[in-house]
């Protein structure tokens, strides 16, 4: 199977910045604990222009473990997955606005 990638691209305004690293943070412990998760890399941006702020990069062993921990999240708008996990970019209180999307490798030079 293929690992994937779910980048997060997240608008974090001014004066939220701690409440989005620490929010990233539990979600990445719980995934942690998953079976799947390989590792989160976080960025944030040096360029103040930038819409997206903040990056986070999850990657999971295949889309099926991804899958498995996003599972009911799909459907329900709260995101909610069997653990009662806000899941799918939902975690993030407004006005922090994250667009998620999952991506596999085609190049990796």
């Amino acid at each position: 199977m293929k690992q994937i990638s779910v980048i997060n691209s997240i608008e974090v305004p001014e004066g939220y910045e701690d409440d989005a690293i620490k929010i990233r943070d539990v979600y990445i412990e719980y995934f942690k604990t998953k079976t799947g998760f390989v590792s989160s890399t976080f960025y944030r941006s040096i360029n103040s222009e930038n819409k997206f702020n903040f990056v986070n990069i999850v990657v999971w062993e295949s889309y099926d473990a991804f899958q498995a921990v996003v599972n009911s999240g799909f459907e329900n708008e709260e995101g909610l997955n069997a653990d009662a996990m806000k899941v799918l970019g939902k975690g993030f209180p407004h006005p922090i606005k994250v667009s998620p999307g999952q991506f596999e490798i085609i190049r990796n030079d």
